[in-house]
């Protein structure tokens, strides 16, 4: 494949086919869509791959899970609305040790919010969104190419780990085109290795607790942790493989940024004055790789499609106050984070945004 415009919803389709995805199942939401109708296609010219559009997210969500128990690497899209049906499947997942991937490409909510534009608002959703205690791992790309990228390690975790992986996405970056060259982002493929159904031995896929020989375990306290750490420390060091994140910008400056997904690529033009901490895998959190580097800076502030989500999360990690800045409504773009960061007194003198470009200049 040599250099071309690819869509970042595109890229994130071919990055799961690489990754050996062999069936999707799905319900068309705006900004997702373009993954169905690619998935669509891609099933009626290669009979290997399956494809189901569903009635709702809650059946494609649970036709994952059954494919993926059926020997598949399974995945499905959606957008903020329908993830949040997809819960409760989720957390069965979690409880029975699934491997399967959901893309979520976020926009504006709560409720049907603003179909088109891009937030970031369901990021904790990713991690708290279904019930109980469970070990989310979840990565964010910012690229066409990491779309691509991080599609292939999100299958990856989810086999390493047994369990449903998030990958975010939004409005901006699932539509964003941009020439690349995919052939040249070389990621090892982690082998299916859980044994399929109907394959001779006897399993058990209960989401009530249960010890392992089948019997119910709902009144056995010592058990259900015993199991829960077990399977929190299994996903915790699996993610410890897959520790991404970006340092870079002025690292001599004396504020951070941290921003991420589409939210660093829009404020690039600050790169002069402000060093840059981009998570990748916003969950688990990147504590130890965010301290390391956060003590060097008098002040942080973290630039995000919401209203201080992950900034809560940043002073809960360093436990110290981060500025914000909010871009709520859809509104990412640097005139944005520019007005931001001038209500909180931390525009750079000199700094100006031209309106008509919306490119910083000065």
């Amino acid at each position: 494949m040599a250099k071309r415009l690819v869509q970042g919803n595109e890229a994130v389709f071919l990055g799961a086919v690489k990754a050996g995805a062999s069936f999707f199942a799905g319900y068309p939401i705006s900004p997702s869509s373009e993954i169905l109708a690619q998935a669509s296609v891609y099933a009626s010219k290669n009979p290997e791959f399956r494809f189901l559009q569903e009635e709702d997210e809650i059946a494609s969500a649970n036709a994952i899970l059954g494919g993926s128990l059926a020997g598949a690497k399974s995945f499905t899209a959606t957008s903020g609305p329908g993830f949040s049906l997809m819960q409760e499947a989720v957390g069965y997942g979690h409880k029975v040790g699934i491997p399967c991937v959901i893309v979520n490409v976020m926009r504006v909510g709560p409720g049907t919010g603003m179909p088109t534009m891009p937030g970031q608002g369901d990021l904790l959703q990713t991690r708290y969104g279904s019930t109980g205690d469970y070990t989310s791992i979840v990565f964010y790309p910012s690229t066409v190419a990491e779309c691509y990228e991080y599609s292939i390690q999100a299958f990856n975790a989810a086999e390493e780990s047994r369990s449903p992986v998030v990958l975010l996405s939004d409005a901006f970056l699932g539509h964003l085109n941009e020439v690349a060259d995919l052939d040249t982002i070389d990621v090892p493929v982690v082998p299916r290795t859980l044994e399929p159904l109907a394959s001779g031995s006897t399993r058990l896929f209960s989401g009530v607790a249960t010890y392992p020989d089948g019997e119910p375990a709902t009144a056995d306290g010592d058990e259900f942790i015993r199991q829960y750490y077990e399977s929190r420390d299994n996903r915790l060091a699996v993610a410890e493989k897959y520790n991404f994140h970006e340092y870079g910008w002025n690292k001599d400056a004396e504020t951070l940024v941290i921003a991420f997904g589409i939210t660093a690529r829009v404020a690039r033009p600050l790169a002069p004055y402000f060093a840059l901490f981009r998570p990748i895998r916003m969950w688990p959190t990147l504590d130890k790789e965010l301290a390391e580097v956060a003590g060097k800076y008098k002040k942080i502030v973290v630039i995000e499609g919401s209203d201080g989500q992950y900034a809560s999360v940043v002073e809960h990690m360093l436990l110290r106050r981060v500025e914000r800045v909010p871009l709520l409504g859809g509104r990412m773009s640097i005139e944005a984070i520019s007005e931001g960061l001038d209500r909180i007194g931390m525009l750079p003198a000199g700094f100006a945004v031209d309106k008509k470009s919306t490119v910083a200049v000065g």
